[in-house]
């Protein structure tokens, strides 16, 4: 269905290119206008929406940590980092744990897998931007319908996986290290155990982004910037960047007065950078209908509106790696 909606998008703007060049009919001995063809998606519009497609499909049984459907999950996102040519770190591409998450019967016990790349820096090499995304979701309930988690959190990998085919297009200021982490929706587990266990030292860590939920802005129009009450110093870099599309830049849900569900300083796997006092921001959309729904599918995704999300996203990153260490 996204593959129909994206080409759907891309003929009807060019067949509006192709009337306007057109005009009307031709008379005896005019010559033609030149025809303007429909602009082709970019590399990167299209592989945003494949990769969540895949990771977003029914055989994917909802990416729960542990299952098959996670495991599935975790060698797509090696397989793109591999040809991408993001390299692993020396600690390797992958960062087992174990450890006790929750469950609506209880803890329990999971074993999942971080996966890691390193993108090396330019102007600060020995200082890092952890660039965040988790990729298991819930699995499937008792019914057996699969949370296939399209918006959560396909949507957060696929714009992570975008902004390091930039970056090794062009390369960052600081070493980046792009991780996948597994384990979120059990209590932020996978995030726990990188800062307990980091492939570089934690003082080494220039900052924490973390993308989670990048998809669904048409909520409000809104990509969020959680972490700015906390950092003051990083909304100055951002605060100036323009609208992409129809979706721009909103700072907040993160100062006492913001409670509940409305403060998101402790919703994602940026709290477990937080409390080992690293620098964080968290880039996501609004809440919507199909939050932790079965019907968080990829057809509820309008593409537009994810591309606008992900090149904003992009730029963010872009703002913080030129501006800080400075």
């Amino acid at each position: 269905m996204l593959h129909v909606r994206l080409l759907a998008l891309s003929t009807a703007l060019g067949g509006a290119l192709m009337l306007s060049a057109c005009g009307g009919a031709l008379g005896t001995g005019e010559t033609a206008p030149p025809v303007v063809a429909a602009p082709a998606p970019s590399v990167m519009h299209t592989r945003l929406l494949e990769d969540v497609r895949i990771l977003a499909a029914d055989d994917m049984q909802g990416r729960d940590t542990g299952a098959p459907g996670g495991e599935m999950a975790r060698n797509y996102i090696v397989g793109r980092l591999d040809s991408l040519g993001v390299v692993a770190p020396p600690m390797g591409r992958l960062q087992p744990w174990e450890m006790q998450g929750r469950t609506r019967a209880g803890p329990k016990t999971y074993n999942g897998v971080n996966v890691i790349g390193l993108i090396p820096g330019t102007r600060v090499t020995d200082r890092y931007i952890v660039v965040t995304a988790h990729y298991d979701h819930v699995g499937t309930n008792a019914e057996g319908q699969v949370f296939n988690g399209a918006d959560d959190n396909a949507s957060g990998v696929a714009t992570m996986l975008a902004l390091a085919a930039e970056l090794k297009r062009q390369a960052p200021e600081h070493s980046v290290l792009i991780v996948a982490l597994d384990g979120e929706e059990h209590g932020l587990l996978g995030a726990k155990h990188f800062v307990e266990a980091p492939p570089v030292p934690l003082a080494s860590i220039a900052m924490n982004l973390n993308f989670d939920m990048t998809a669904r802005a048409e909520t409000d129009g809104k990509l969020w910037v959680t972490g700015t009450w906390q950092h003051p110093n990083f909304r100055p870099i951002l605060e100036t960047l323009p609208a992409n599309g129809a979706v721009a830049l909103a700072f907040g849900k993160d100062t006492p007065q913001d409670t509940g569900e409305d403060n998101w300083v402790e919703s994602s796997d940026h709290a477990a950078f937080h409390r080992a006092q690293v620098p964080f921001l968290y880039l996501g959309v609004n809440y919507h209908p199909d939050y932790h729904r079965p019907s968080d599918d990829l057809e509820r995704i309008t593409p537009s509106v994810f591309i606008s999300a992900t090149e904003l996203s992009i730029a963010s990153f872009r703002a913080l790696d030129a501006a800080l260490d400075r």
